[in-house]
């Protein structure tokens, strides 16, 4: 079963995401994730990718697609996987499809986590990070067992940069200019479905898996 998961940024899709690669014993793929393994290991692509990265720069579509294409070759990834984060853009998709082509491959759902952009400018206020192993927590839907404490590390929890209202509206734009698109390229290839990420997590998983089922 091979997946990407769409949505708005503090939409729930990362969430979503590790439930259903527990689910189905399949990798969730971030691109974030990937950077971070390469860096560590001192990987070729790795050191290409930290090299942007230390200038202050993004990551080139053409480097993050080699990654990606190297994670999928690992075991783990023999019976699919779930993509979150990429591809972002149009030219990504479309460079994403091209590269599964080539081996005969392609996505097979495209799961778009809808929530209205003040629900999430809410829910992202309420967000509180580890910077220290990476954890998130939530104020109302998931908290630390200790407030303002992480539960793995017990580093102080705090309100990141990119979590604050006036961050998240801007984050908002750049998503409905360049990533909202992707939703009618995958309605057109007859592999998107949408489900309400406003309810009850458990709810929406239920929503999904009976998408992947049926």
């Amino acid at each position: 079963m091979k997946l990407i998961m769409l949505g708005a940024p503090g939409a729930g899709k990362g969430t979503q995401a590790k439930k259903i690669a527990a689910k189905y014993g399949i990798p969730h793929i971030s691109t974030g994730d990937i950077f971070r393994e390469n860096i560590k290991g001192n990987t070729q692509l790795g050191l290409k990718a930290k090299g942007y990265m230390d200038q202050g720069l993004l990551v080139p579509d053409e480097l993050v697609l080699e990654l990606i294409m190297d994670r999928f070759k690992a075991p783990d990834c023999k019976d699919g996987y779930v993509l979150d984060g990429f591809p972002r853009t149009i030219p990504q998709a479309k460079a994403l499809d091209e590269a599964l082509e080539k081996n005969n491959d392609r996505v097979e759902y495209a799961i778009d986590v809808d929530v209205a952009d003040q629900v999430i400018i809410n829910r992202m206020a309420g967000r509180r990070a580890c910077l220290n192993c990476g954890r998130t927590y939530h104020v109302d839907t998931l908290k630390s067992k200790v407030e303002g404490i992480c539960d793995y590390c017990n580093t102080e929890l705090v309100l990141r940069d990119d979590d604050k209202p006036e961050t998240v509206k801007k984050r908002l734009e750049v998503y409905h200019e360049q990533t909202q698109p992707l939703l009618d390229y995958y309605r057109k290839k007859g592999i998107l479905h949408s489900v309400d990420g406003t309810g009850d997590i458990d709810k929406i998983y239920d929503e999904i898996i009976h998408i992947l089922k049926a």
